[in-house]
């Protein structure tokens, strides 16, 4: 790590303004010009005018995002006395705040020639290779080329024989030379989120190594001269598709750490899981070998479904198929799955907080989906791959399926797939029913037998549970959850600095009888404190309940021993188990306080309107960490007041949102109740509605102001007239309160109307004289005969899905009205279009109406007959007087 701290502490130094000239940032033998947008410019501006000073300069840094880098480099070589050359990418951002690379490609060959060079960092450019010219590089220790293109190292690597810092992470490395393995002083080396699938055996000959980096790539195994590595300490193999890990790891002297999360390791050596620093979380350790990913040969024979928008069922038949759903849910049916043709419906549904029962710290990242014939075995297991959100936070938890099946939900193990931005979880099921993806606490499991058995955390190995011979008569599975409880956030809630607590313990278990002799649990003392300075009237031992709606101290009626490090204690039946360390006396109720919070989240309430269409109003609850990225991404389309001030709310709370001092919305929505719209709050999902209001004021003298108010519980019976001034107000349920105003409604007194069915129509006629016309009374006609096809010959005029929304909710009891509007207001926006008789035929014909498209048709042939016959009559129309007499001679 010392190239990091180098890098770091140069990067410290003289930070200065953007505007300073060049000359004041030449300080010593140190000149720092990547801050400024123009710094290679001033660069060689400063090498004109003070050039032997700038000879001198050991470490320098500039910013590879401007155009000029790469002709600078000449004048860099020139710096015979260079010590520490930072080129690094990255000072600039794109929209969405990620790093964009810099310009460097090459280096040039003089380069070579900088001898005393130690430290170099090319990070963040946009290299595919290493330059030649850094292996003449003999005198460097510390390299660093993350964030390049990087498509292989050269053999010639090897020559960096005074290497003791090397970072390549974040390239597409394939595969490593040999020479590797001659960096002999080399103690840190990052390859982490590349395309490694193989290491050399060389890698073994870097006995001074200390951190070794290959997490994030595609390794199925590693070499057993790993081994040889007798000054490692941390060794990172985490997010890889290893099966298998040589034993002989478990006895390198020096290690530390040996992180294998997130592997396809089913079995490990005994040797190494029984190491107190293995990190095995995200593994299927144990279980029987199941592909989740169909098998290449035998899928791409398979039939494949692409489902689009509107279709809800598909059929599968024993030769089986591969299907993709619109919604993102792709499903894959070996063959003999089905005896026979089986038609496989399916819909998506926003989860129900009184049906979906979530445990305390689980979080919902999908919407429900459910495939139906429900129970229906299969002969085989089918795949199902379903989307879902990013969580806030990996750490300590875990992705699974959870199913309702046989009244019950349960869960099943499922395997994470990252696709760019996508994550799909993965799982296979024998039958249909409900599916939805949830985040939950880590669960590590054991069968406990009459033989007695050890369950520890993979969370917190110090976290052991032990069952002596006979605690059971019959076999027993028993799942253990750990709860880190950071002491900043523990402090902050108790508001006493003194305060520390252990992580929170949950055991369960399938049975309902206790066991027959006392269980011992190990749990480590709070940070901060040591077994040989407690003072044991600090410790409390709490236990709650398996509602977790209270905690009881029960210190008393246990018996607490403490080593230096550890908590031991023995209980005879499961639940919640925290050991907290205070000054205070009865902390039952301290523990409940905390407890809800470490389940809440902090949110906002936004309330847009539309900007082309102010009645539309968008409603979203959203954590406080999103509320920014959403709102800047919904800017062009909505406008509307600032969010409200911070509440919290649990995952699963259901609030509700009403209009008030004049506003109301459709009383007939499903989610509305007593003119409130119900809301569930998940963390990880669209909290959002859109609604369209109206008023019963005049809106055509003057603009109607209104709020919104958001709300928990039951609506407050009288609100006084201050408090709806308030953003929030003293009721508990009251959550926030924002402005909406409706504005005046545009005059039309310009126009001539024509009204049908209480419709004001447009006075408009679509084509010209020489295509043919389409009259006012046409388009009424055609009004007349199109009936409930209306919502399909919208759509395929190109009128948005929101538009066809509103016309339906405006005019919700009356069809021809609807009709009318869908009609006229698409004429009136293309009536200067010169084809849009053509796309309103080919509309026609694409809803399946060809009637009216040849009635138009019709109309328009006559049109044009009308318009050819009247030029005639004028003589004006000469090349069809030609026309005519050529036919007469013949």
């Amino acid at each position: 790590m010392a190239g990091r701290q180098e890098l770091g502490d140069s990067l410290g130094e003289g930070t200065l303004g953007a505007e300073a000239p060049a000359s004041n940032c030449l300080a010593g033998n140190r000149l720092n010009l990547d801050v400024y947008p123009e710094g290679c410019r001033q660069f060689l501006q400063l090498f004109a005018t003070r050039r032997e000073e700038v000879e001198q300069v050991g470490f320098l840094r500039l910013n590879c995002n401007e155009e000029i880098i790469a002709s600078t480099l000449g004048t860099v070589c020139a710096l015979k006395h260079l010590k520490s050359l930072v080129l690094n990418g990255g000072h600039l951002r794109d929209e969405a705040g990620a790093c964009q690379r810099g310009l460097l490609a090459s280096l040039p060959q003089e380069f070579g020639a900088l001898t005393c060079l130690a430290h170099l960092d090319l990070s963040f450019n946009s290299f595919t290779a290493l330059p030649p010219c850094i292996a003449r590089l003999t005198g460097l220790r510390s390299l660093l080329v993350g964030h390049n293109s990087l498509q292989g190292l050269p053999e010639d690597l090897g020559q960096l024989t005074q290497l003791t810092f090397f970072s390549a992470m974040k390239n597409q490395l394939g595969s490593l030379p040999q020479s590797i393995g001659e960096l002999a002083a080399l103690q840190t080396l990052d390859l982490s989120e590349n395309a490694l699938e193989s290491l050399p055996k060389e890698i073994g000959n870097l006995r001074n190594c200390t951190d070794l980096d290959l997490s994030g790539n595609l390794l199925s195994e590693v070499p057993s001269s790993l081994a040889n590595l007798q000054s490692l300490q941390q060794l990172h193999l985490h997010s890889n598709r290893l099966v298998t890990v040589p034993a002989s790891l478990a006895h390198l002297p020096n290690l530390s750490r040996l992180d294998l999360r997130n592997n396809r390791l089913r079995s490990i050596p005994w040797e190494i899981q029984n190491c107190p620093f293995v990190h095995l979380r995200g593994n299927p350790l144990g279980e029987p070998e199941v592909s989740l990913q169909p098998d290449d040969s035998a899928s791409d024979e398979l039939r494949r479904l692409i489902l689009g928008t509107g279709e809800d069922s598909f059929v599968v038949t024993p030769e089986g198929c591969r299907v993709s759903l619109v919604c993102g849910v792709r499903l894959c049916f070996p063959r003999g799955a089905t005896t026979s043709a089986v038609t496989i419906h399916f819909q998506t549904c926003s989860p129900d907080p009184q049906w979906l029962k979530l445990k305390h710290h689980d979080i919902l990242l999908s919407e429900v989906l459910e495939l139906r014939p429900h129970g229906v075995d299969f002969e085989k297991e089918v795949q199902i791959w379903m989307p879902y959100a990013s969580p806030q936070s990996r750490l300590n938890r875990e992705v699974i399926i959870r199913t309702f099946s046989e009244e019950k939900w349960s869960d099943l193990r499922a395997r994470t797939r990252h696709k760019g931005k996508k994550r799909l979880a993965c799982c296979s099921v024998p039958h249909f029913s409900w599916f939805v993806v949830v985040s939950r606490l880590v669960e590590d499991e054991c069968r406990v037998p009459q033989e007695g058995a050890l369950l520890f955390s993979t969370v917190d190995p110090n976290i052991k549970v032990t069952f002596p011979p006979g605690v059971t008569e019959e076999t027993r599975t028993v799942k253990l959850q750990v709860l880190p409880v950071p002491a900043e956030e523990l402090q902050e809630i108790t508001e006493d600095p003194e305060t520390v607590a252990s992580p929170l313990l949950y055991l369960s278990q399938n049975s309902t009888v206790d066991f027959l002799q006392p269980v011992k649990i190990q749990l480590p003392l709070p940070p901060g404190v040591t077994g040989l300075t407690l003072d044991h009237s600090r410790v409390h031992l709490l236990h709650g309940d398996w509602n977790a709606q209270n905690w009881n101290d029960i210190t008393d009626q246990v018996v607490l021993e403490f080593t230096h490090i550890y908590a031991l204690f023995e209980v005879t039946h499961f639940s919640w188990y925290w050991l907290w360390c205070t000054t205070k006396a009865c902390i039952g109720g301290i523990a409940r306080k905390v407890y809800k919070k470490l389940r809440m989240y902090q949110v906002n309430f936004i309330a847009l309107q539309r900007k082309k269409d102010p009645e539309q109003i968008l409603l979203q609850c959203l954590p406080k960490h999103k509320v920014d990225p959403v709102l800047k991404k919904l800017h062009d389309r909505y406008q509307g007041p600032e969010p409200s001030d911070m509440v919290e709310m649990l995952e699963g709370e259901q609030f509700f949102a009403a209009f008030e001092r004049g506003l109301s919305i459709d009383a007939d929505r499903p989610d509305c109740i007593d003119g409130r719209i119900a809301f569930n709050f998940f963390s990880h999902l669209k909290n959002m509605k859109e609604v369209y209001i109206t008023s019963e004021a005049d809106r055509k003298t003057k603009a109607v102001k209104g709020q919104v108010s958001f709300y928990r519980g039951a609506l407050p019976e009288s609100i006084p007239e201050e408090v709806t001034k308030r953003r929030k107000g003293p009721d508990s349920h009251w959550l926030a309160t924002l402005p909406i105003k409706l504005p005046k409604l545009k005059s039309q007194a310009n126009e001539q109307p024509v009204t049908q069915n209480g419709l004001t129509l447009p006075p408009l006629n679509l084509g010209n004289a020489e295509t043919g016309y389409l009259t006012q009374s046409n388009l009424l006609a055609i009004a007349g005969r199109i009936g409930g096809d209306w919502q399909t010959i919208g759509l395929n005029l190109g009128l948005s899905y929101q538009q066809v929304q509103r016309i339906q909710y405006n005019s919700r009891e009356d069809l021809n009205t609807q009709i009318l509007h869908m009609l006229f207001s698409w004429a009136e926006q293309n009536q200067k279009n010169p084809d849009c008789i053509d796309k309103l035929i080919v509309a026609m014909k694409e809803s399946g109406r060809q009637d009216i498209a040849d009635e138009i048709a019709s109309i328009i042939a006559l049109g044009k007959q009308k318009y050819r016959d009247s030029i005639r009559r004028v003589g004006l129309d000469q090349e069809s007087s030609n026309e005519d007499s050529a036919i007469a001679m013949v």
